[in-house]
This record gives structure tokens, sequence and C-alpha cells, in this order.
């Protein structure tokens, strides 16, 4: 069941030409043309969108630092049902009308169908988190995506001006201007104004400065 303080729209749009969600030095989201778009509301107020149809993400999750580059590039093709929250008025203006064969493409039967599936990932991703919605969706929270991933799980991207978060299964990457933390599953690596520190799973201490 989807929590009473948010709502999906009943009307489904799709995008009428290729767009770009987000683009900052750190990364880019876009989807394709003909991706198809409901609108997550509250108190009537389009707050979001769930989004399906073709698009990329690139993320650089590298740090540079005096002892070399450390880190990796992420590239996600997102064919899958995605979540964003935010920079709502960016979107409306290209939405249009659609048609039977919108959701066939998409391997639906109806509208219906893709909605149902929309509200499941809603739920996923609103009840696993303990949260005031209101607040939540306030306009200073910035942009925030929510990815699902091969176990069954939510990767999520938070960005704001130049602060960046991204959280999966396997990483966590948080980056604001200059100071970068990496923590995977064998070490977590800090990095600042060109300095390193990194601690292994052992809680070995290797310092770059």
């Amino acid at each position: 069941m989807m929590r009473k303080d948010y709502q999906l729209s009943s009307t489904v749009s799709k995008v009428i030409e290729e767009i770009t969600l987000w683009q900052t030095e750190r990364g880019i989201i876009e989807i394709s043309q003909n991706t198809l778009a409901v609108p997550i509301t509250l108190d009537d107020e389009v707050k979001g969108y769930v989004f399906h149809g073709h698009g990329r993400l690139l993320l650089d999750a590298i740090a540079e630092t005096e002892k070399g580059a450390v880190g990796k590039s992420i590239e996600k093709e997102l064919d899958e049902l995605f979540i964003m929250l935010g920079d709502k008025e960016k979107i409306e203006e290209y939405l249009t009308a659609t048609d039977e064969e919108d959701f066939t493409r998409m391997g639906y039967e109806d509208e219906k169908g893709f909605i149902t599936r929309a509200e499941d990932l809603c739920d996923q991703f609103f009840g696993t988190r303990r949260w005031d919605s209101h607040q939540f969706f306030h306009k200073d929270h910035g942009l925030i995506f929510a990815f699902p991933n091969r176990a069954k799980r939510l990767d999520i991207l938070v960005t704001k001006g130049s602060k960046l978060i991204y959280k999966t299964t396997d990483i966590v990457f948080v980056s604001n201007e200059n100071k970068i933390v990496l923590k995977s599953p064998s070490e977590t690596v800090v990095s600042s104004k060109g300095k390193l520190l990194v601690i292994n799973k052992n809680d070995f201490l290797r310092c770059g400065c």
C-alpha cells in the first residue's frame, strides 16, 4: 500500500525528446525520447516522477590525489523504472500525452500496468526510510534519484550543488568540492585537497599526505 502522504497521478505522459535530468562535472543522467513518466504528488503538488524508458547514468567516482587516482567511473544503463524527486519544472515542458503503443513498447498491457509497477517502486523507496515526507520533499533537498539494482535493492543518488552522495549495495561515494570519501567492501578512501587517507578492511591505515 502506498503511504497516504504521497500519491501517483492517474495520468501517464511521455518525454517528447531526449533530455538531461542532471549534469555536473561529476556526472550526467539522460533519458530518451518516449520515456514514460508519471508524477509523484504531495498535497496535490508535483514533487517528482517515476520514469521508464531508456537512458544512462555516468558518474565520476574518482579522487585525484598526489599518489594518483583512486576510485572508478560508474556507467549504468537506465532500462528499468526509476524515481526522480525535485526540479519538476524542468520536466513538465517536455511531456506530452501517451497512447497504447507507448505502453506496449515498454512491455505493459496498458497505462494501469505501468502505474502498478510505479507504485511498487515507490512503496520500496519510501517504505524503507523513516522520514517526514513533507520535510523530505522540501526544495532545499536538491535532486534525489532511486534506481533498482540486480540485488532487488535501490541505488540512491542525492545531489545539491557541488554536494553529491551515491550509495549502492557495494559502495558509498561522497563528494563536496575538493573533498571525497569512497567506501567499498575492501577499504575506505578519504581525499581532501589532494591528500589521501586509506583504511582497508583489516584496519590498516595508509596516509598519502
